[in-house]
């Protein structure tokens, strides 16, 4: 990676944890399991699709290093990180059409969840922070946007995809029904900063 790309990529991961950490910060149970309508995830459930999203982009990017790099090949968003980290940050996908296996399943206790997640970003912010490997030249296609990302471009998409699902997260606690707790209101919460990850 170039100190730039390791510089951007690790900008995403922070400001998105920071964001999302955020959002969950003195939710009960309850608020975290509220779900808004039938078809609409709960904060708990994008927390976990969070989670498994994340594991695995980071694995398969490992994998990738284990691998010759393949300049022949080009990223479908090649020379457009800004604008691949802002589609996935600010409109996301069509909800619904995260693949089966990152499905949210109830994989760990309600309370499990925050810590899950941050040890899946220690591992990746780690990664990002180390890694000596030339990413631009290793890829694999992205199963919702279509067409291959380069590894760079998949690092970038962690930090953007947790962000775009805090952002749903907020939508959750902001609907009518979701349940209200006067020790969130009157807690004191975080001053507000610019969270975008670009």
């Amino acid at each position: 990676m170039t100190p730039a790309d390791r510089a951007f990529a690790l900008k995403g991961l922070d400001i998105s944890r920071e964001h999302l950490v955020r959002v969950v910060h003195g939710l009960s149970h309850e608020q975290l399991e509220y779900r808004p309508a039938a078809d609409r995830w709960s904060v708990a459930e994008n927390l976990e699709h969070v989670i498994v999203s994340e594991r695995y982009v980071l694995g398969r990017v490992k994998g990738l290093v284990q691998e010759a790099p393949d300049s022949s090949r080009q990223s479908h968003w090649e020379g457009r990180d800004e604008p691949l980290v802002r589609t996935v940050a600010e409109r996301g996908v069509d909800r619904g059409q995260a693949p089966d296996a990152f499905l949210p399943i109830g994989r760990w206790p309600i309370e499990q969840l925050v810590p899950e997640f941050e040890a899946a970003r220690a591992l990746s912010r780690a990664f990002v922070a180390s890694t000596r490997e030339d990413l631009r030249r290793h890829f694999f296609r992205h199963p919702v946007l279509g067409g291959e990302l380069d590894g760079v471009q998949w690092l970038l998409l962690i930090g953007a995809h947790c962000y775009r699902h805090g952002k749903q997260s907020e939508e959750v606690i902001a609907s009518p029904g979701f349940p209200r707790h006067a020790e969130r209101a009157a807690a004191p919460r975080p001053a507000e900063r610019e969270l975008h990850p670009v």
